[in-house]
């Protein structure tokens, strides 16, 4: 990757009749509407005016404004981050990674980690503020960095959090997360649940306040996701009052399930049957349904259950799912069969959910460790991965318009260099970059017509700045994790360094 930052600029702007020809691009990979996937194409153009493109195909003989050479470039859609915590997880870089609690199925998510991520916690405090503000700023570079042009962002609201985002470039839904009980652990080996329904049922009154102000941001570019928090820690009234207002305003619904052991086994224990089938008999499941994670279903071999059904389910009534293999791989912990899903027919989609928030990377890793679940080189191939990270992701958020190259679809293309030693030789760029290269070969992204992405670094964010912000906050968050973690252990006896301090 460059290592020269540009000086950011102030803000990303469209100039709606400026027309930009990327002319006899080497590869594109464009969309087969008839075949409804995405497909190779050879020596051609592609062409947008403002956030539209409107030609995709031979030699483009109409004025333009701006011609980009694209001989040396591979073109694709911009890719979409379904799930990410992208407001809390790098606070944690070299603090979390390794945090796992073998008494709780291996899982750090309901012990661990909380004390080191304020917004992970969902502990509200007006002086976290600019610790959010800065992990956002570091992950938005990280992902335009990878070519996500479209970013799911769940996580606590904080004050000028739309305006954060959007002034990165990116295009982004803002998931407020709320809930009706509180995860407690008091003995380390076991989950209590501090239940609160009133506070619950105010949050998410609070969170779809900030969803209708979002939809409105002036950026056309910031939209908003409905975002009860887990399915544990949701009343049954709480979620359906969330499905019944996601359906009003016409918004995708997210909901963490199957992310732990612990959590099946305390919504066995409580309704006799796995997560996904009580919210299949409730009237969860929906097509406008994204469910985050859905690793520990009735198949796992870790639960042993005595059903079959969960992946038909999930089928069925048309639900997606966000598959994050990196974060629950820390924990030794993988969906384990993908393809199995997809080929099922789940609208499995992709998010990068903990840092580093890089897509491409996770791409391999979904890859990789589904292979290794599954025993199998064949259970999932890069087409299939593809896919979910550009138009499977574009259908759960239900949009048609994005992670496509086809005429009427938004400007929201990545150019990857071919000539980056790491892509070469790029007989198959897809491969190349998804195998090899990353996100060291990204070189241009465009959102919504708007270059933000040049020569490898982003224009509208100054990362090197928001990452010392950002230490600086770590710093602070650390220091006070003696008073926040409910057993009072100091921070190094949670995450102790890595080697020992000669």
């Amino acid at each position: 990757m460059n290592s020269r930052a540009p000086t950011p600029t102030p803000t990303p702007t469209l100039t709606p009749t400026r027309t930009t020809r990327i002319k006899s691009a080497a590869w594109v990979i464009a969309w087969d509407a008839g075949e409804k996937r995405p497909v190779y194409r050879r020596d051609i153009d592609v062409v947008f005016r403002g956030n539209l493109i409107v030609a995709v195909g031979g030699e483009y003989r109409e004025p333009v404004d701006e011609t980009v050479d694209g001989r040396r470039y591979l073109v694709m859609p911009g890719l979409v981050d379904v799930h990410s915590h992208a407001m809390s997880e790098n606070a944690g870089r070299g603090v979390t990674e390794e945090l796992g609690n073998p008494q709780l199925y291996m899982s750090g998510l309901f012990d661990l980690k909380p004390p080191f991520l304020i917004g992970h916690s969902m502990a509200k405090s007006a002086e976290t503020a600019e610790s959010l503000r800065a992990a956002n700023e570091v992950a938005m570079a990280e992902l335009l960095m990878s070519g996500v042009t479209t970013i799911a962002d769940l996580g606590m609201p904080y004050e000028g959090w739309a305006d954060t985002l959007a002034g990165s470039g990116i295009r982004a839904v803002l998931a407020p997360m709320y809930r009706s009980a509180k995860w407690v652990v008091r003995t380390g080996h076991s989950v209590e649940y501090d239940w609160d329904e009133k506070a619950g049922e105010q949050a998410m009154r609070e969170a779809l306040e900030l969803i209708d102000r979002a939809n409105q941001h002036p950026s056309g570019r910031i939209t908003g996701m409905v975002s009860p928090a887990q399915v544990d820690t949701c009343s049954k009234e709480l979620l359906l009052d969330s499905l019944a207002e996601a359906k009003r305003r016409d918004l995708p619904v997210t909901l963490h399930c199957g992310q732990a052991v612990w959590e099946f086994l305390e919504m066995t224990r409580r309704h006799g049957k796995t997560p996904v089938q009580w919210l299949g008999d409730i009237g969860f499941l929906s097509e406008r349904t994204l469910l985050a994670h859905a690793i520990f279903i009735d198949t796992h071999s870790w639960l042993r259950w005595h059903t079959k059904r969960d992946v038909s389910l999930l089928a069925e009534t048309g639900t997606s799912v966000a598959h994050c293999p990196t974060v629950f791989s820390r924990y030794g912990q993988m969906m384990e069969n993908v393809g199995a899903y997809i080929r099922a027919g789940v609208n499995v989609a992709i998010g990068t959910d903990t840092q580093p928030h890089n897509m491409l990377e996770e791409l391999r890793n979904a890859l990789i460790l589904g292979r290794i679940a599954a025993e199998d080189v064949t259970a999932v191939n890069a087409a299939e991965i593809f896919a979910a990270a550009t138009s499977a992701g574009a259908r759960a958020l239900l949009r048609d318009d994005i992670g496509r190259i086809a005429v009427g679809a938004k400007a929201d293309l990545v150019l990857v260099d071919l000539e980056e030693p790491t892509m070469m030789p790029a007989r198959d760029p897809l491969r190349s970059l998804l195998f090899t290269s990353a996100e060291r070969a990204v070189r241009e992204v465009y959102i919504d017509g708007v270059r933000v992405v040049a020569d490898g670094e982003p224009l509208f964010v100054d990362r090197h700045k928001s990452a010392a912000r950002l230490a600086r906050a770590q710093a602070e968050i650390i220091s006070a994790v003696s008073q926040t973690d409910l057993r009072k252990r100091r921070p190094e006896a949670i995450s102790p360094l890595t080697l020992p301090l000669a």
